[in-house]
């Protein structure tokens, strides 16, 4: 039962398998993403801000939200958790903490969660928490402790645990030692179990002086990129969104390859996806009496006989010459190996020697793997600063997988980059782009138009000067993948009607106008005719018996025998038109019983082989 099982694999599995081959994805992630908000809820979060701002509670509520509905689009199997400590009224497995309220425990999020969140927002929301939780007393270390047992209580595989503090208070015990403590120790012991303790500090008048006590509470950042803990709170629900999404999902590697510079010589990195292409998730089949979800599978038999094949009893086979070639499921995997995974450097060129048009798919990111090789950070470091001084790229040959064929890919070098509140905006590392193979470059003859004169090139170069902004895809939804989840959001929360969306792709007609100017006009005199409206279309031309008119011309599709011979030879009868083939059995007086391709090819080889 094991070699069935093993070899019929069910359709949704394959499907997902040649969804990540297109994404540039290829790992399985081994367990499920967890993440557990804790919030302070003292009398100092509900206080509202200045000039009518929300206060912190309601800006925190607001990010949880955003989070759970983000994680239904995005990633459904993830577990997120919401408690509050510093309540009034307890609420935990067994009652076993005062003051600590465990409003949702680890589980996937759903719309009865969000709707329960919503009903914390405003001054209601506000309401109901101090109706239903109430402010009491403050011990994060039983809050901790409580925590630390939610991830206790759950039986699946967690490949990330990470615990989000929103606090506004500095010294949350009011200088009491022994409870400073005790949360130092609990935070202690998440951090040892693999939990990673983060805070979110909320603006306080006064300030918030991390170094009283969350320096250590929180955890070191978990490499490199990552910038630990910010000193300045939060005081704009848009900041917090930013460092909330920034440090909610787990970085995780398409692959981690060796770099080979030299012999003996290896640099461990690991390859990301920056962009991979979102679209809508698939539907799920049900049945129609239980509307429980349906799996399809696929079996292999036997045309004749009508018995189901077992994977040994399978072989593959290519035909080449009108001759088959069968080859066993051993020789086809050592046909498909080139070499171990990795990247081989081969030399650097010059960053002019990279074109726009060597672009085929989207590129992926590599960064050092410090654990995995020691010394590699530093050699990595100084290969990328090298390379950027000196305007180069490194070419290398790359194999990503196993029984995978090797790639030319370039190392385009991309130094780190941050915004003027130190967040990094881009990360230091390499840019790998696929490089084609002179069998993926095609000859494109230009069509022959009229040249411009240079004082219509001059009048298009003020219109694209005017019109010239600054591109950042991150400032652009997919309208369509926006309308779709905000259906869906509406039907699943019960609402009226979906949230309205901006279509940031539609052109801003009245601004474009308003830059532009006469210049339109101005353009339009110059290339088309006087009187021209393009949006009227062309009266169509007859041609006339002198000017050649009647029949259109038709192509050439005559095959010559030597050339039909040779085709049969190589195997290659399949490149020949459905045109040509007809005319070649027309030639050689062949006569078929079908007109679809393959047919042709059987009666041209039936005959001309005889």
């Amino acid at each position: 039962m094991a070699e069935w099982n093993a070899y019929y694999q069910n359709e949704d599995e394959e499907q997902e398998q040649e969804e990540a081959e297109l994404s540039g994805g290829d790992y399985k992630v081994s367990g499920r993403d967890s993440l557990v908000f804790l919030v302070d809820a003292s009398k100092e979060m509900f206080i509202k801000g200045e000039d009518g701002q929300p206060s912190n509670f309601d800006m925190t509520m607001q990010v949880v939200r955003s989070v759970y509905t983000s994680k239904i689009i995005s990633s459904h199997r993830d577990l997120v958790a919401l408690v509050f400590y510093g309540t009034e009224q307890s609420k935990n497995p067994r009652n076993s903490f005062k003051h600590v309220y465990v409003y949702h425990d680890l589980d996937e999020p759903g719309a009865k969660r969000v709707q329960e969140v919503d009903a914390l927002r405003g001054e209601k929301g506000a309401q109901l928490a101090a109706q239903s939780m109430g402010s009491g007393e403050t011990s994060l270390g039983d809050a901790l402790w409580c925590c630390a047992n939610l991830y206790s209580d759950i039986k699946l595989r967690l490949s990330h645990k990470r615990l989000m503090i929103f606090t506004c208070r500095d010294e949350p015990h009011g200088g009491d030692s022994a409870k400073d403590r005790q949360a130092r120790t609990k935070a202690s012991d998440l951090k040892e179990t693999g939990v990673f303790i983060d805070l979110m500090h909320l603006i306080k008048p006064g300030g918030f002086d991390v170094s009283l006590f969350f320096r250590d509470i929180v955890s070191p950042p978990e490499d490199e990129s990552e910038l630990g803990l910010q000193l300045e709170p939060c005081d704009k629900l848009e900041d917090l969104q930013k460092r909330v999404r920034a440090r909610e999902t787990k970085k995780r590697a398409l692959a981690r390859l060796s770099l080979s510079l030299g012999e003996g010589l290896n640099v461990a990195v690991g390859m990301y996806a920056t962009a991979v292409g979102a679209r809508k998730p698939a539907a799920i089949r049900l049945y129609r009496e239980t509307n429980e979800p349906v799996r399809s599978k696929t079996r292999t038999f036997h045309t004749q006989t009508g018995s189901l094949l077992l994977p040994s009893e399978l072989k593959k086979a290519q035909v080449y010459g009108r001759k088959q070639i069968v080859m066993e499921s051993d020789e086809v995997n050592a046909i498909k190996k080139f070499d171990e995974p990795g990247l081989f450097l081969i030399g650097f060129k010059p960053m002019e020697k990279l074109k726009l048009h060597h672009h085929i798919r989207p590129s992926v990111f590599i960064y050092p793997e410090e654990d995995n090789v020691k010394g590699s950070a530093c050699l990595f470091s100084a290969l990328l600063k090298k390379c950027s001084e000196r305007k180069v790229f490194a070419l290398c040959r790359g194999i990503f997988r196993r029984n995978y064929p090797p790639r030319f890919v370039a190392l385009v070098p991309q130094m780190e980059e941050v915004d003027e509140g130190k967040v990094q905006i881009t990360p230091p590392g390499f840019n790998v782009i696929y490089l084609p193979f002179a069998d993926d470059l095609r000859t494109v003859d230009p069509p022959r138009c009229p040249p411009a004169s240079q004082t219509q090139v001059d009048k298009m170069k003020e219109i694209i000067y005017k019109l010239r902004f600054k591109y950042r895809s991150d400032a652009f939804e997919n309208p369509v993948l926006q309308q779709h989840f905000r259906n869906l959001e509406a039907l699943a929360l019960d609402m009226m009607a979906p949230e309205d969306i901006e279509d940031l792709i539609m052109p801003k007609v009245d601004q474009i106008d308003q830059r532009l100017g006469p210049l339109v006009e101005e353009f339009k005199d110059l290339v088309y005719p006087a009187g021209y409206n393009p949006e009227t279309k062309p009266a169509p031309k007859r041609k006339t018996a002198d000017a050649g008119g009647g029949a259109e011309k038709k192509p050439k599709v005559e095959v010559t025998e030597d050339e039909l011979r040779t085709h049969m030879q190589n195997g290659t009868l399949a490149k020949l038109t459905v045109p040509m083939l007809k005319e070649a059995c027309k030639q050689f007086g062949i006569r078929t019983t079908g007109t679809k391709k393959q047919d042709l090819i059987d009666a041209l080889n039936e005959r001309m082989g005889s």
